[in-house]
Formats: structure tokens, sequence, C-alpha cells
């Protein structure tokens, strides 16, 4: 008889999950033998209150499956139960997501009653024997899913969170960037202004006989500056634009200063 078990949107944890899920049943008194784990598959032996089963724990898409197969040969229905219950087309429901608000047993008791209801088989003795025993471990095996689905969705909630706080920081600094952008772009564009003045000055100077070589030095260095600066905006080098900026000022009011003193 088989039990499917489900853990909901955490397969992108799926080797957490298998070591969860077995610390777990360990802590519930489940013997786990003859492991076999792998990165999307795992297969084992489990004992719990001397029933004993097969457990196999694979990536289901975005889940995890928990397929559990009792071996109790002894205590099981001994006129053919698996044969009549695929018969009475129950099998999907024994093999079904036993989880919810339903006990194990009613879901079992069910089943059972049904397929002998509708005459699938005479009768079926020892399932009384067995019924407490099996329902005890699938209720622990559902319990211990559950419990570890819970652990593996509050990481993943909590990844996501960080996910978004770093997304907010990254949105928050590209923000800041580009108002830091436009703030020395604006700065920039104020200095070419000035330093295209103060150029034309320098020549109408040059014309009208005045000695501008110190007011040209000047104003061809703060061109030079303001190249660099421009070339570091590009490559959003903040720091080295305002550096380039401010030497590239002290240029021009230098030259206009030397300019006022010639006159």
């Amino acid at each position: 008889m088989a039990f499917i078990y489900y853990g909901q949107g955490v397969s992108s944890l799926y080797g957490d999950f298998v070591e969860r899920l077995m610390s777990q049943l360990a802590l519930r008194g489940t013997e786990i033998t003859h492991q076999n784990i792998g990165d999307a598959s795992s297969r084992m032996d489990v004992r719990h209150t001397g029933e004993e089963g097969q457990m196999e724990v694979t990536v289901d898409r975005e889940n995890v499956r928990v397929s559990y197969t009792v071996d109790r040969e002894h205590k099981e229905v001994k006129k053919g139960i698996a044969g009549a219950i695929a018969g009475a087309g129950l099998g999907g429901l024994l093999g079904g997501i036993v989880r919810g608000g339903r006990d194990v047993s009613d879901v079992i008791g069910g089943a059972l009653g049904g397929a002998a209801a509708g005459g699938a088989y005479g009768a079926y003795d020892g399932y009384e024997a067995s019924r407490e025993e099996r329902t005890a471990f699938a209720e622990v095996l559902a319990q211990a899913v559950k419990d570890v689905e819970d652990e593996l969705q509050s990481i993943l909630e909590g990844q996501e969170e960080a996910r978004e706080a770093l997304r907010e920081r990254g949105r928050q600094k590209r923000e800041e960037d580009l108002a830091k952008t436009e703030e020395l772009r604006e700065l920039l564009e104020e200095l070419y202004g000035d330093l295209l003045a103060v150029q034309e000055e320098v020549e109408l100077a040059a014309t009208e006989g005045q000695d501008v070589r110190k007011s040209r030095a000047r104003t061809d260095r703060a061109e030079t500056l303001y190249q660099e600066a421009e070339a570091a905006l590009g490559d959003s080098n903040h720091a080295i634009v305002k550096a380039k900026a401010k030497a590239a000022r002290a240029m021009v009011d230098g030259a206009r200063e030397l300019l006022d003193a010639a006159e």
C-alpha cells in the first residue's frame, strides 16, 4: 500500500528537505536504513513501531514528492487487497496526497469499506490488526513532511525578503546615482558656459593689444580639465568629475581676474 505526500514549492531546497525529513522521522522514533541519497531522488528503508516499508523522496517540478510503500505481508488483507482496490478504482485514492484535515485512518477505512461494499473481494482479514500501526506512521510521516515544508517555506520567504531588500537598495542606489549625475551635468554645463565667456573676453582683449598669454594658458587648462570631467561623468566616476570641475572653475576664475587686473 502506497502513501504519497508533497512538500509544496520547496524543490529548490531538495537536499535540505531530505536531511530535515530524515531528522524529523528519527526524532519520532523511526529507524532509517539502506539510504541512497541523490541530487533529485533518494530511497531508503524505514521501520517504525514494527511497521516496515520503503520511502522515496523525489523532485516533482517545484514540489518534493514523498512516497511510502508499506511492507507488512503477514498483516495485510489475505484475499488480494491490491488487486481488489485497483479493480474498484480506488488505487488513486490510496496513492493520492494524504494531507489536510482528514485523519489518515478515515481515508484508508473509507476506501476499504467502499471496496468491500462494492463486492471487490469477499473479506479482509488482518486489516484491523495492522490499521493502528500503519495509520500511526502515516500520520507521523504526513506531519513530518508538513513540518519540514513549513520550515523550508520560512527559509524561502526569508531569502525572498533578503533578495527584495537587495533589489530595493539597488533601485535606491540607481536613483541616487541618476540624481547625482544630473546634478554634476548641470554643474559642468554652467562651467562650460563660463569658460566660453572668458575665452571670448581673452580673444577680445588680444585684439585690443593686451598681453593675454597668462589668461589664455588658464582658459586652455580649464578646457582640458572640463573635457576630463566630461569623460569621468560618462564613466559615472563622480568623485573625479567634482575634482576636475573644481580645478577648471579655479582656472576660469583666475583667467577672469587677470583680465580684470589688466584693464
